[in-house]
């Protein structure tokens, strides 16, 4: 008995039929269960997050706490991270480096300020303390960096002030604004 090969022929109307129906599909499934929202402007975002230095020294995070929320672009956070976060989907994680200028500034020396020892009174300062101040109505905190006997010096720069910081950050809920 002879080997008889049928082959089946599929008219090309009916593939391209296919073909047009399962890209529908798929379309119409992404419109229905809705596509991953992005973050723009304007919208109230909670984030996790852990920043750190580029040496790797963490210096804090809400990961496992609770969630930052702010409004993108409404200038509640540092410019790198409100402009970081920017086109970022739900969900997503990134790690972002902001520099100096878009973080807490450069170390302005005119917030390093010489205060008189008796100004503290009966308080013995040591280097390292946190010292508070009232100006225009504003807790302002400083940390002592210098003592004799005459004179505290105080800074009352950022801690994070003049450094380039790494944010690992994660989008936890988008609200369209």
């Amino acid at each position: 008995m002879a080997n008889e090969s049928k082959g089946i022929r599929i008219n090309p109307m009916y593939v391209v039929a296919i073909v047009v129906v399962v890209v529908i599909a798929l379309c119409a499934a992404y419109l229905v269960l809705g596509a991953s929202p992005v973050v723009a402007a304007g919208d109230i975002i909670n984030v996790s997050y852990t920043g750190s230095f580029t040496n790797g020294t963490v210096f804090n995070s809400n990961v496992g706490g609770t969630p930052l929320q702010f409004t993108v672009g409404a200038g509640q956070l540092i410019e790198g991270f409100d402009q970081g976060v920017v086109g970022m989907h739900l969900n997503e994680q990134k790690t972002i480096t902001i520099p100096v200028n878009e973080a807490y500034g450069e170390v302005n020396p005119a917030l390093i300020v010489p205060v008189p020892s008796n100004s503290f009174k009966n308080q013995t300062m040591q280097v390292g303390m946190t010292v508070s101040t009232i100006s225009d109505g504003q807790q302002e905190d400083g940390i002592v960096t210098a003592v004799n006997k005459t004179t505290v010096l105080v800074d009352f720069n950022s801690p994070l002030a003049g450094k380039t910081l790494v944010f690992t950050i994660k989008v936890l809920s988008i609200k369209k604004g």
